[in-house]
């Protein structure tokens, strides 16, 4: 049986998404259909949108999605019909990435994710007798229902039973991602300086991550005061405003030798060379922000070989969606990742009002809640 649902569905940056009947194919072998409650809107749903990735429109998008699981395949084993889960990013689990459970460089990234298919080319949500373009991230959760897989469905473990679905939802993508560059990509060493370029929310989940690691100092750099402030509350040790002060200045005085550690979330070219000039030797600049696809940078090679320093691009905060989730949820419940203080929630129906908020900078984490 197929299963009729609503889904907002996009049609570019220049229209607003429209909530229509959408019907999804019920559950092959290794796929389960969620009913969800909650999403959190990502800088990705929005690149989405404005055609800075390759992904068809119109298309159904969404990609941290929580929910009720209401059917599953046969090959189906680690949630049941009732469980509660969180959804991330989908992958292969057959490529050389896989196998060494780096999922985030899926060599098959791009069909298991992006093209509005499933991986061998077939639709998973239809309208009106045609197809829709879905399977976003493997599950197109702006939608009361998404189909999704084996691979990106994570069972909330009971210990958190407690914890609304809209608070889970947000740690599928953004902040998993900004803690996965801290807490795995770049392995953070207690003690060590890190400085953070950007606030909102992959860097806010940075700040905590590193507080979690024990760095010290743990510098944030963003150009609005409020999200500065919110980074101080989060863990941040001393913030900059890059507006209103010469953050490499102002770094340099925190900590006169440099930085073990530097995150850029901006994607901005002067920023993260400004980085790489701050990094001790064996240091590590991290890089999560989207670059213009004809932007260069430039290091000098001398200073990289000669300082054994490490420039790295992070995917997903390198993570195993089945371990690390979980252990993000233990970081929540334990009071050492409040990402709660980052959201606020918006009914299913003002989606566009909630991706003007986020990109407004007036919220860091919207997060659609689904009427029933």
């Amino acid at each position: 049986m197929t299963t009729t649902t609503r889904a907002a569905i996009c049609y570019g940056a220049e229209k607003p998404f429209s909530i229509e009947d959408v019907t999804l194919d019920d559950p092959r072998e290794d796929e389960v259909l969620v009913r969800i409650h909650a999403c959190g809107i990502c800088h990705t749903d929005m690149a989405a949108r404005d055609s800075q990735i390759p992904t068809p429109l119109p298309m159904v998008l969404g990609h941290e999605g929580a929910g009720v699981v209401e059917k599953v395949g046969a090959a189906i084993t680690h949630v049941k019909p009732g469980d509660r889960v969180i959804m991330s990013f989908n992958s292969c689990g057959h490529c050389p990435s896989c196998a060494i459970d780096r999922p985030t460089y899926c060599y098959n990234f791009v069909p298991e994710n992006w093209t509005g298919k499933r991986a061998d080319g077939s639709a998973t949500a239809h309208q009106d007798g045609g197809d829709v373009n879905a399977n976003f991230f493997g599950q197109s959760s702006f939608a009361a229902h998404a189909l999704a897989h084996a691979r990106n469905v994570v069972k909330v473990p009971e210990s958190a039973a407690a914890i609304p679905l809209a608070t889970l939802a947000p740690l599928g993508c953004g902040l998993m991602t900004g803690a996965g560059a801290v807490l795995r990509s770049m392995n953070v060493r207690a003690g060590m300086p890190i400085a953070v370029f950007g606030s909102g929310a992959v860097g806010l989940a940075a700040v905590m991550a590193a507080k979690i690691a024990g760095a010290n100092p743990i510098i944030a750099v963003d150009v609005h005061d409020n999200r500065l402030a919110l980074a101080r509350e989060m863990g941040a040790t001393h913030s900059i405003n890059g507006r209103t002060q010469d953050s490499v200045e102002e770094i340099r005085r925190i900590s006169p030798q440099g930085l073990a550690y530097a995150f850029d979330t901006t994607g901005l070219k002067s920023i993260i060379e400004q980085a790489f000039g701050l990094l001790l030797p064996l240091g590590v600049l991290g890089l999560v922000g989207a670059s213009g696809p004809a932007e260069m940078l430039s290091f000098n090679e001398s200073s990289l070989m000669g300082g054994g320093k490490r420039v790295i691009g992070i995917l997903g905060g390198d993570s195993d969606l089945q371990t690390f989730l979980p252990e993000l949820i233990e970081h929540h419940l334990a009071g050492r990742f409040p990402h709660e203080r980052l959201i606020r929630t918006f009914p299913f129906s003002q989606i566009n009002e909630a991706f003007h908020a986020g990109e407004s900078g007036e919220v860091v984490k919207p997060v659609l809640v689904m009427e029933d």
